[in-house]
């Protein structure tokens, strides 16, 4: 009998053909992107008799932390096999969302404020009415439960249980996910379910299945504390070295040979010096060659950081890049957020974000860091964030003029060797601002926001040729057909922003004064 199913909606089980970045195609309106084109980039996760044999990681910490607890009848299955799943027996399906109503901030800006319908969302209603329908038409009585980082969007709609959802799990909940399971299964839970707390880091539990992207987790939390961003407000868990190889070990006896060191800030890892944010280099230098000395690990790559502490200590750069075999085959890949060039805006709402430097020095931290990663091999994909409260006209063009003069002189100093991303986000307010006004794409760009994102594109225009024929070479379908196609398709949407620029009174060859940043010669010193 299975009592509980366990899932996600299919944006959330696709690989994308294991391109690069194309994870955030799910971000993209449904209603401007060709489904046969979608379809033809959605490669599913493997399973087996509709069970998942790859999950990603937020269900399989779920699955982990129930079955430690003595929970049986558990099944992680596959979106489109769930049915074959639920009978009488069944008492919850529970879906993992991310992005299930397309409010993230990558979404809100790839629809236009929500104008459009993400894949995401999309696909997250599919999921939700197909079990509403199943268990209407066969009279069962399971609950339909939605928890995961995205679960918030659900709340954001007051007549969210109209959709047939029952229960909104929200918060941390490997300490109490079977009282939570059970709670449901009596009856006795509130609509909306509250996880009290934060589990403590030896209540993190070792996931039982292999991950999606052989994401393993080495941290929980932020102690950055920017106002605007929920992971940055949660205590810092550093994950016990013993569990952090197990979920190794699980994922390469399934043959994931690539590991992703998950954490909000892998320059935190063995964190001392917790005012100041001065990285601690042997202990992370020694977490990477920990992974990638464990039987069946042919690559570890960090997923996020922080670029302040790259400056603060170059050495940790060089020799992390030798512990994971950068070079100019194998690019290090990491998300970065650079979020804004202003010091003002910096000071307000991410005063930690600069550390150990001032927030008057971001701007050069930002440049000099990238050019350390470049000259390293490690590919830095920044976010950065559109229409903070209080932002100004001349903040935005401040942005602006950050990426040109990063674009100018990386150029000029590391030639073919300079590689980054910026990605212009909708301001979405989480953290201690949660409650105020999202940016409202529609009716609140200005010339500047408008001049920061259409040179972010024309940057990206620009990286996609370089980086194909530099980083991708090992991927025929990437290089024979994903190449071209972005080549192609990133200038259409370039010309459709300038075009729609234009129209809206803005210039977008208006020239951008650079910002008067000095590269030192050991900036450039790397592999």
């Amino acid at each position: 009998m299975v009592r509980l199913v366990l899932t996600c909606d299919r944006t959330l089980t696709s690989s994308f053909r294991n391109i690069p970045m194309l994870d955030f195609l799910g971000c993209a309106p449904s209603e401007k992107v060709p489904h046969f084109l979608y379809g033809g980039l959605d490669t599913q996760l493997p399973c087996e008799n509709g069970i998942l044999k790859i999950a990603p990681y937020s269900t399989r910490k779920v699955e982990a932390s129930l079955i430690n607890d003595g929970f049986e009848g558990l099944v992680l299955a596959h979106p489109d096999q769930t049915e074959r799943f639920i009978d009488e027996g069944t008492r919850v399906v529970g879906i993992s969302a991310m992005d299930p109503m397309g409010l993230g901030p990558v979404t809100m800006m790839f629809t236009v404020g929500g104008s459009y319908t993400s894949f995401t969302k999309l696909a997250f209603l599919n999921l939700v009415r197909k079990l509403s329908n199943l268990r209407e038409r066969r009279s069962l009585d399971f609950k339909i439960v939605v928890g995961g980082p995205g679960a918030w969007q659900v709340l954001t709609y007051e007549d969210w249980q109209s959709m047939g959802i029952d229960h909104v799990v929200m918060g941390e909940i490997d300490h109490r996910a079977i009282e939570v399971m059970e709670s449901i299964e009596l009856g006795d839970a509130e609509g909306v379910v509250a996880a009290n707390g934060f589990p403590k880091a030896d209540e993190l539990q070792p996931i039982r299945g292999a991950s999606y992207d052989g994401l393993v987790e080495t941290m929980r939390g932020c102690g950055r504390n920017c106002r605007w961003c929920d992971p940055s407000n949660r205590r810092v868990r550093e994950v016990p070295i013993e569990t952090l190889l197990t979920e190794i070990a699980v994922n390469t006896k399934n043959g994931v040979d690539h590991i992703s060191l998950h954490s909000e800030d892998f320059f935190q890892y063995g964190l001392e010096d917790k005012k100041g944010f001065t990285p601690n280099t042997d202990r992370i230098v020694e977490l990477l060659e920990t992974a990638m000395a464990q039987p069946g690990v042919r690559v570890a790559n960090p997923t996020h950081g922080s670029i302040a502490p790259v400056v603060a200590d170059p050495s940790m750069i060089r020799r992390l890049s030798i512990v994971g075999e950068a070079g100019p085959d194998h690019w290090m890949g990491i998300q970065m957020g650079l979020e804004t060039a202003s010091s003002r805006l910096l000071s307000k709402y991410m005063g930690n974000k600069s550390k150990p430097f001032s927030p008057e020095e971001w701007p050069e931290v930002v440049i000099r860091g990238t050019c350390i990663l470049n000259s390293n091999y490690w590919f830095p994909a920044f976010t950065a964030i559109v229409g903070l409260p209080d932002e100004t006209e001349e903040d935005a063009l401040e942005t602006a003029r950050m990426v040109v003069t990063m674009e100018k002189i990386l150029e000029e100093r590391l030639g073919e060797k300079c590689h980054f991303s910026v990605t212009p986000l909708a301001y979405i307010p989480m953290g201690s601002l949660r409650g105020g006004e999202p940016f409202d794409i529609t009716n609140s760009l200005n010339e500047g926001r408008f001049l920061m994102i259409y040179h972010s594109w024309k940057h990206l225009v620009k990286e996609i040729p370089k980086f194909t024929k530099s980083a991708m070479t090992g991927n025929p379908f990437n290089r024979l057909v994903f190449s071209p196609f972005t080549r192609i398709g990133s200038r259409i949407i370039l010309n459709i922003l300038r075009r729609w620029g234009i129209r809206q009174g803005f210039d977008p060859d208006q020239p951008i004064d650079l910002l008067d940043i000095d590269i030192r010669s050991d900036d450039v010193q790397g592999l």
